[in-house]
């Protein structure tokens, strides 16, 4: 059946919305109808870096099966799968990434969530079916990432807990090292609205960067809450700014973990005193990169019990002709309008 479809096309700092063909899934295919698509960090990094060239961006997905390739009959975990099933899928793949597809005019065009319609044709896909709504499943990937992360942490029950940063990263892997054992979670971020989610989510202390703004009144505040104000057994840098790492560090405690989440992006270098941050610590030091099938498969049915309210994370839904909208208050104070932003996703329907 004959379809077009609406792709946003990023390009520098500007966003273009085109017009396309929609092909037919060839056999091993799927093509989803677009629901939600989340503005990652890592898009928005990306932008502020000006984006070299053409991309289609959107790689936190999910969708409903519009039309299935012949020999698609389960999800990757065994699931039977018709046209109409809700699934979110894993982004990057053996043989490339979705929400980095860089030549838009070249069928199948459409290998990125900000546009009505997603081509899941590159082999050895991760599709899962899913029965939770949209503004929950939306944040599938960016779970995946605090998975990975609690999980190089190897926290244990009764780790203190600090997490930099209260943006989506953040704030599910406040949730994920709360389920891990972690008796007390700090969160360092800002602005006011998103520590109070943080709160709800699991947060114990809160620390506002808005109304805290040095470092070292920071840190104090930070040590007064970790037992003999010796510093935390692991600290998350998922701020995804320069100056937080050296801060961070200066959190840990003494044979403690510091995990670095936020830097999918290349944003620069800092200089640190390594005698003083690590090594005199004795600090074992991780960095993730992305998430793999495996978080996946641990994370969903996380997400699935639904005892946190996930759903409020996604504070702001914009259509298609908007997304700049979103990425100028991601890239500002955090607000659109007079609300403040947590989490923006962009849907297909205007």
């Amino acid at each position: 059946m004959a379809r077009s479809g609406r792709a946003v096309i990023a390009h520098g700092q500007s966003f273009d919305v085109r017009e396309y063909n929609v092909p037919d899934p060839t056999p091993g295919a799927l093509l989803l109808r677009q629901e939600l698509a989340g503005i990652c960090g890592t898009d928005l990094h990306m932008w502020q870096n000006s984006i070299p060239g053409e991309l289609v961006l959107g790689h936190e997905n999910v969708g409903v099966i519009e039309a299935l390739g012949s020999d698609v009959t389960t999800d990757y975990v065994g699931n039977p799968l018709k046209e109409g099933d809700r699934v979110i899928f894993a982004p990057g793949t053996p043989h490339g990434a979705y929400g980095f597809y860089s030549t838009p005019d070249v069928a199948p065009h459409f290998r990125g969530g900000f546009a009505d319609y997603i081509m899941l044709d590159y082999p050895d896909t991760c599709v899962i079916k899913t029965s939770l709504p949209p503004e929950v499943a939306v944040l599938t990937e960016p779970f995946t990432i605090g998975v990975h992360a609690a999980m190089r942490a190897k926290i244990q029950i009764g780790d203190t807990v600090v997490v930099q940063g209260s943006g989506a990263i953040g704030l599910v892997t406040l949730v994920c090292a709360r389920i891990s054992g972690a008796a007390k979670i700090i969160v360092v971020g800002g602005p006011a609205k998103r520590l109070d989610y943080a709160k709800r989510m699991g947060a114990d202390v809160t620390i506002n960067i808005e109304d805290v703004r040095s470092v070292e009144e920071r840190t104090e505040l930070v040590l007064a809450e970790t037992p003999r104000r010796a510093g935390a057994d692991v600290v998350f840098e998922c701020a995804g700014f320069l100056p937080a790492t050296p801060e961070g560090l200066g959190y840990v405690k003494r044979n403690g973990t510091f995990v670095e989440v936020g830097h999918f992006v290349d944003m620069g270098s800092i200089e640190l005193n390594i005698n003083r941050l690590m090594m005199r610590r004795n600090l074992r030091f991780e960095a993730i990169w992305g998430s793999s099938y495996e978080h996946f498969v641990r994370g969903l049915p996380i997400l699935e019990r639904n005892e946190f309210p996930y759903a409020e994370m996604v504070s702001h839904t914009l259509p298609l002709s908007r997304v700049k909208d979103g990425f100028d208050a991601l890239n500002g104070t955090y607000r659109l309008g007079d609300e403040t932003a947590i989490k923006i996703a962009v849907r297909a329907a205007e």
